[in-house]
């Protein structure tokens, strides 16, 4: 029952649209001003990149040149290529697909990071990929289950495979593009570095019909989840090869934190009761051994005794994912101890020492990362409570005074005294940037609540787009789950309104359109009772086909949320 309680909010926040007209007026914040900056910060950053740095995969913007970081696959471009779109340029979002069809190769000697060139690589592409037609590309006949884009997510992906063969099936952190693992590579690998594939490997096994991602990644969470201490917690990095703890600390932040967003995003995705399931004992464990004061410490894994009391930055998502869970009231207590540091510095240092409330020895910078104000984002939606605004006008005011130069944005390597590095992270355009402006643009097509949709043609069958319900990888690339349901047909998912939206269909020749109402299969094509009684009908009639309610479903839930948050796949049989 208390997971059924906490599931329930879950699904539902994903489709969530509160009523305009928040306290942020109250405080006299403009928000459609900061949206502008907002933007007017991505392209003083983007174009600099463009003139100064491209191909190369990031912009060093104190001496306005570039460097490869990550593999040379011009990263900022692909990791900015979604934001392009959200930020309703497709002029330049139909540019860059081109520019990348022609000039990305995967085939190279390079020694590549696999978690790194998952979310931001293979996590990019897939992501303009779905988002391809909204953009107004001419996509090929069979999309989304076909594409340029799609093809290349998927090479880069295989090119990432020979890292998973393992006794373990734990993935090696590194390996060479085109001669796979290299030998003498270490075998230790982060956890967070093993168990973040669910999300981009799931999606191309369902578009491509090829299994074997999705199934390295569910081999790697579990390998993960077998090797847990008995008191519920994981460490930081394993051994592969012998699943021998190597790093013992116990905590969310870095080396682990975007394992649980995955288990949590991956029970969203594909509407899995066993991920969260996992994820939730993880949480309670968390809880027990890891929580004081709303902080979330460090402690030994084997015995919760704490090893470190430091918050690290890297650790602000967690409200965020506390958000997508329901529970919203800790995720703010959480998320105001975190602004609090932020106000002190102007920034997160990447180690703050909670008792001694200041930063830690060669670990007072900021490289711009996006996660408290991702936290904002999701909670805004959630809550409309003004502070996480002014969190997000916060950030505008200090990047652009701190960081701002004549080429770029760079990295801030000490909050103390604001002295600057000279590189600028793709996750800049792809996740600050991005949080930044939807947390000011309440209207963007990322925040649909399910009433408008878009209906594809397939080699399948008819399938439901851009309906919303988007899930994020750890990259902030958008993954529409919906298209997960596009590319085979299963009986299964055939909901009990599908003779209704056939009739639907027939009669709407247009294939985009407003659902205003969601009867169910059993009230009769003439049925006149008042929307929110047949609401209330359609739940009760769901509840009295089923003992249960799924655990991940929401209960009597509108036939639009529904359609926002699993996307299914309508068949015409006639």
């Amino acid at each position: 029952a208390a997971m059924r309680r906490s599931l329930g909010p879950l699904l539902c926040l994903l489709a969530l649209r509160l009523p305009a007209g928040s306290g942020a007026a109250a405080r006299g914040l403009d928000v459609a001003s900061y949206r502008e900056r907002v933007r007017a910060m991505f392209y003083h950053a983007y174009e600099h990149y463009l003139e100064s740095a491209f191909p190369y995969d990031e912009l060093r913007p104190l001496t306005c040149d570039g460097q490869d970081t990550w593999g040379s696959f011009s990263l900022t471009l692909i990791d900015a290529l979604d934001t392009l779109l959200i930020l309703g340029n497709v002029s330049e979002f139909q540019r860059v697909v081109n520019v990348l069809q022609e000039g990305v190769d995967f085939d190279i000697d390079v020694n590549a990071s696999v978690f790194e060139t998952n979310i931001r690589v293979v996590g990019g592409l897939l992501s303009a990929h779905l988002l391809s037609r909204k953009a107004g590309v001419e996509v090929e006949a069979g999309w989304p289950c076909s594409g340029p884009l799609l093809r290349m997510a998927e090479e880069a992906a295989r090119k990432l495979l020979p890292a998973f063969q393992t006794p373990t099936g734990m993935p090696y952190g590194t390996v060479n593009l085109l001669h796979g693992v290299n030998p003498g590579e270490t075998p230790v690998t982060c956890t967070a570095g093993i168990g973040t594939f669910i999300v981009e490997f799931a999606t191309l096994s369902h578009l491509t019909g090829d299994p074997v991602f999705e199934d390295v990644a569910r081999k790697a969470l579990k390998a993960l989840w077998k090797n847990r201490s008995d008191i519920g917690l994981v460490g930081n990095h394993i051994d592969v090869i012998t699943a021998k703890w190597v790093a013992q600390d116990a905590g969310i932040g870095a080396g682990v934190d975007s394992y649980f967003e995955y288990l949590v995003k991956g029970a969203i995705l594909l509407q899995d009761k066993e991920l969260m399931s996992m994820f939730l004992e993880y949480n309670k464990a968390i809880k027990n051994y890891t929580k004081f004061d709303d902080w979330y410490l460090w402690v030994q894994m084997y015995k919760g005794t704490v090893s470190m009391p430091v918050f690290q930055s890297l650790e602000a998502y967690w409200p965020g994912l506390q958000s997508l869970i329901g529970d919203v009231d800790n995720a703010m207590r959480t998320f105001l101890n975190y602004y609090t540091v932020w106000k002190q510095f102007g920034g997160l240092p990447e180690f703050y020492n909670i008792p001694q409330g200041y930063t830690v020895d060669k670990r007072e910078g900021y490289p711009l990362r996006p996660e408290l104000i991702e936290s904002a984002m999701y909670l805004y939606r959630a809550t409309r409570d003004p502070t996480l605004l002014e969190l997000g006008r916060d950030a505008v005011e200090s990047i652009e005074k701190i960081s701002k130069v004549d080429c770029g944005f760079a990295t801030i390597k000490d909050l103390r005294d604001h002295r600057l590095d000279n590189r600028m992270e793709s996750f800049f355009l792809a996740e600050t940037i991005k949080y930044l402006y939807l947390l000011f643009d309440p209207d963007n097509f990322i925040h649909n609540d399910g009433s408008d949709f878009d209906v594809v043609v397939t080699p399948f069958g008819e399938c439901v787009l851009n309906a919303g319900g988007y899930i994020f990888n750890t990259e902030a690339h958008p993954i529409d789950p919906a298209a997960l349901h596009c590319c085979r047909k299963r009986k299964e998912e055939q909901w009990e309104v599908e003779d209704l939206m056939r009739e639907f269909y027939s009669q709407k020749k247009t294939k985009k359109f407003t659902l205003k109402r969601a009867p169910d299969h059993g009230e009769g094509e003439n049925a006149k009772e008042p929307e929110d009684a047949s609401s209330e009908k359609a739940g009760e009639k769901r509840n009295s086909k089923k003992s249960s309610h799924s655990l991940l479903s929401c209960p009597s839930q509108s036939f639009n949320s529904k359609l926002a948050v699993l996307g299914q796949v309508f068949l015409d049989n006639t």
